[in-house]
């Protein structure tokens, strides 16, 4: 329901619209969307995500502190540049934290951890989705979501944390012209590969799978 002109949105939902531009515009950053050292202004995306521009400044304001993107005053906001050997040593980060970690779950999860590795599935199924509809921000989002929630098996949320934003600083240039030719899919299906291999209790062959999908990030995904 649409908030009455002249009223204020509830705390609820001032919190939910800015959390969802903030998760959009982490996503169009991290896919290439927007552009680095182009300057966009809050009202200009505001328009693009479907929002006031008061949420919009927020969400850039948080994204500056975490070096994403640099405030002009009066201007509005020059998305950061990120060089390749940064790109390298934040894929190196999540090898050296994902890869044992998702084994470690693999092989060590409990019982009661089966249905909430089950319950990742519909996630890939918005993957599946955002890929058909060649929207990066959706199959970023939920990607996203995927492996945070997958890592949050391990019980360390400083680890999940650290991922997080080694994902967020990343830049993926390609995504949109390999899902335009139909060359995401094998990829988009490592997910549920994944959650087969935790299923099966296979360390070895999650191991495996992580470590390949992590190599897209500086591979085909990055454009190289």
């Amino acid at each position: 329901m649409s908030t009455p002109a002249g009223a204020q949105p509830s705390p609820g939902r001032r919190d939910s619209v800015r959390q969802r531009v903030a998760a959009e515009l982490r996503a169009a950053l991290i896919g290439g969307e927007l552009t680095p050292g182009q300057v966009y202004s809050a009202p200009a995306l505001a328009t693009r995500f479907a929002s006031s521009a008061t949420p919009v400044r927020e969400a850039m304001l948080e994204l500056s502190r975490d070096g994403m993107v640099e405030v002009l005053p009066n201007t509005g906001f020059r998305v950061t540049e990120v060089t390749r050997a940064e790109l390298d040593n934040l894929a190196e980060v999540r090898r050296l934290l994902e890869v044992p970690v998702m084994g470690d779950i693999a092989e060590q999860h409990s019982d009661e951890d089966v249905a909430r590795i089950r319950s990742l599935s519909p996630l890939v199924e918005a993957m599946q989705r955002a890929e058909a509809a060649n929207d990066m921000v959706a199959y970023l989002t939920a990607d996203t979501e995927f492996h945070t929630s997958f890592l949050s098996l391990h019980g360390n949320p400083e680890l999940v944390q650290i991922v997080r934003r080694a994902r967020e600083r990343s830049r993926l240039h390609n995504l949109l012209p390999l899902a335009e030719a139909g060359q995401l899919t094998a990829s988009t299906l490592e997910h549920d590969q994944m959650i087969e291999a935790a299923l099966d209790r296979d360390r070895a062959r999650m191991q495996q799978l992580v470590a390949q999908h992590i190599g897209h990030v500086r591979g085909e995904w990055a454009g190289r």
